[in-house]
């Protein structure tokens, strides 16, 4: 087992993964910035250092000064959270080549996922559903057009790296395509350095479903039930839950073995998550993988008893998965253990969704039966405007769906939050909501819960 481990994030994920180690008796390194100084992962973790100014490109994301921290501490492994580094298959080559281990997946099937087209390739040929689109990159503007009467509109223009929703363009005829194609080829070059844009047929009315893997470097792979992710604004997820409700027994075996079949045969070890796109007839397709931990990923431990993180890093120092999970993953693992439910806490406005960084005047997590929060927020903590504005998670378990709302409307009714804007509000709103309440939604809901505001009359004066 490792003795000491750097915890190449921040906030609460790095808060997330000091337990976990803390658990195992393994020692850690928080690595910070200058505007993360007072943070809690700095606080508990053993030994910390800063590695530059705020922004992430200067601090989290520089991989020359998160690997100086590594060989100065003199650590094992590297954990990376989730975001900043955690699919840079470059900085799991650089962990390898100065003999500290990376927690994840190796850097070749890391570089093979992370290109989206490829990774919808390689799932085509192990076995896994795909929606109808192009064979690859598209070359240029009128292999789309081919490629779009072939497959029939409306399709959707997806840039190849990347995601977050940036690339992506809907395409509903041929007139459009051109402009659309040349804006979406435009934000995704500006957003990830690469412009390469790939197309699959677009389904009007989804669900988003991922199911959770686990993998060691054994050959063996488990899969561990799925995830609902569909309640997002623009591509981001709001609310998650396990498990879904449209996922019964049988599809859940079905898929199940697929993905724990195709992992195998991709050498797949440590956790990732396989995102499907959820159709109106309740069939799956692929769309992408996450070769790395999720946010969401305390709704699975919630309801298979399995912790992710000590898993990931068992994994990494070489044991097997029937000694990590306790049972032989030919035979799987029991789910669902009662049904779980995730609230991201959002420092920002709940209406129009401005970021609202500043410092918190008042803070009071809920607390009782089924109720979980992974948080490195505090009274007096300092919501900084360089990073995500994730405040916390907010979970919690139940017998029963039903039970399971009911419990998080009341932990969101206890939680306090004063001198920033929050989305708690929104989420009360959200749960309290009857199409959400009978399982009735698709990744369109909040643009039906939530309509764009109509621009006033003294608006449309000026824009004439």
């Amino acid at each position: 087992m490792f003795k000491k481990i750097l915890i190449a994030n921040r906030g609460e994920i790095a808060l997330r993964v000091i337990c976990a180690c803390k658990e195992l008796g393994i020692k850690t390194v928080a690595v910070y910035s200058e505007a993360d100084r007072h943070s809690l992962h700095v606080r508990f973790a053993d030994e910390a250092i800063c590695i530059g100014p705020p922004r992430g490109t200067e601090s989290y994301l520089n991989i020359p000064a998160v690997m100086s921290a590594a060989e100065i501490t003199n650590v094992d492994a590297v954990h990376p959270g989730y975001g900043f580094l955690s699919e840079n298959a470059n900085f799991a080559e650089v962990c390898e080549t100065c003999h500290v281990k990376f927690i994840g997946p190796r850097p070749d099937v890391m570089r093979l996922m992370g290109e989206k087209e490829r990774a919808r390739d390689a799932a085509r040929k192990v076995g896994l559903p795909v929606l109808p689109g192009s064979d690859g990159v598209l070359k240029d503007e009128q292999e789309a057009l081919e490629v779009a009467a072939r497959v029939g509109y409306p399709v959707m223009i997806k840039a190849s790296a990347g995601g977050g929703g940036r690339g992506m363009r809907i395409v509903r005829s041929a007139a459009e395509l051109p402009n659309l194609f040349s804006a979406a080829q435009v934000e995704a070059a500006n957003a990830f350095g690469n412009g390469d844009l790939y197309m699959e047929k677009f389904v009007e009315h989804p669900r988003h479903i991922e199911f959770q893997v686990l993998g060691d470097e054994h050959g063996n792979v488990v899969h561990l039930g799925e995830r609902e992710c569909t309640i997002q604004r623009r591509h981001q997820k709001l609310i998650e839950e396990s498990p879904s409700v449209k996922v019964n027994a049988e599809l859940r075996k079905t898929i199940g073995d697929r993905i724990v079949k195709a992992m195998q045969n991709l050498g797949y070890s440590n956790a990732g998550t396989i995102e499907f796109l959820m159709d109106e007839d309740n069939q799956l397709y692929f769309i992408e993988m996450n070769t790395r931990l999720q946010v969401e990923h305390p709704v699975t431990e919630m309801v298979t008893g399995i912790d992710l993180v000590k898993s990931q890093i068992r994994i990494a120092a070489g044991e097997k998965l029937k000694d990590v999970l306790g049972l032989d993953p030919a035979k799987g693992v029991p789910f669902p253990l009662g049904h779980a439910i995730e609230c991201r806490i959002n420092a920002e406005h709940p209406q129009t969704f401005a970021p609202c960084a500043g410092r918190i005047t008042a803070f009071h997590m809920p607390g009782g039966t089924g109720v979980r929060n992974d948080t490195a927020a505090y009274s007096e903590a300092v919501i900084p405007p360089y990073y995500d504005s994730l405040i916390a998670k907010l979970i919690v378990h139940g017998k029963d769906r039903a039970e399971a709302i009911a419990r998080m409307q009341r932990a969101l009714g206890m939680f306090i939050v004063e001198g920033i804007e929050t989305s708690l509000p929104l989420h009360q709103k959200i749960l309290a909501e009857a199409d959400f309440r009978a399982g009735n939604f698709d990744t369109q809901f909040m643009t039906r819960f939530m309509p764009a505001p109509k621009p006033s009359k003294a608006n449309k004066k000026e824009s004439a």
